[in-house]
């Protein structure tokens, strides 16, 4: 039987779809201790039975949302694989930048709630798991810091989790450091992007020349 999750992908005009977006952004937006399920059935416009009926508990709702999010990290991780196959490390780390940072500035609840997963404890029994060990070994595998994803050595996890948690910060930290930069969106993001190569490109290459 289909689960919950893979029928609001199945038809994203259903209302478990509906549901699924809300709540998608309402714990991104404030966590999962501060978002409730009446939150989440006002903003779809609905009682909070249906929500249930649809659901079930709260914990449900943010395990479905975890899921997506990482079944979406890894899939823009195999496009990038993809896009860089065969480029030198220097394209190879700049194009990457492109894509992730294009795909986090378009669902910026994506890095507010892996930050949220680093930072807050809770009680909820839920773990953001995000398959963020396998995430790390695509990427190293993507930028030739490691042969095969079994092998991934401490130091190039390390500097894969600096790229990755520059461009987390820079992101869900847009309203505070835009108005630092007195700059519209559009230029903060390619501001950003080149930022990110001009420090992380030749640090990655340094040891490769």
């Amino acid at each position: 039987m289909p689960s919950r999750l893979e029928k609001a992908r199945k038809d994203p005009n259903s209302m478990k779809a509906k549901i699924l977006s809300s709540a998608r952004k309402l714990f991104g937006e404030y966590g999962y201790n501060d978002t409730t399920t009446r939150m989440i059935a006002g903003d779809v416009g609905i009682d909070i039975s249906t929500l249930y009926y649809h659901w079930g508990e709260k914990q449900d709702l943010y395990e479905a949302v975890l899921a997506e999010i990482s079944a979406e990290i890894q899939n823009k991780l195999n496009e990038v694989e993809k896009r860089v196959s065969g480029q030198s490390l220097a394209t190879r780390l700049e194009l990457a930048i492109d894509m992730m940072s294009d795909y986090l500035f378009s669902h910026p609840e994506v890095s507010n709630l892996i930050l949220f997963g680093y930072f807050n404890k809770t009680q909820h029994g839920v773990t953001l798991d995000i398959g963020m060990s396998k995430h790390i070994s695509n990427i190293a595998v993507a930028m030739g810091l490691s042969k095969n994803r079994e092998s991934v050595s401490t130091e190039a996890k390390a500097r894969i989790l600096a790229v990755w948690n520059t461009v987390l910060n820079f992101i869900s930290g847009e309203n505070f450091f835009r108005p630092l930069l007195d700059t519209n969106r559009d230029e903060y993001i390619q501001v950003v992007k080149e930022t990110l190569k001009f420090i992380l490109v030749p640090a990655f290459t340094a040891e490769k020349s």
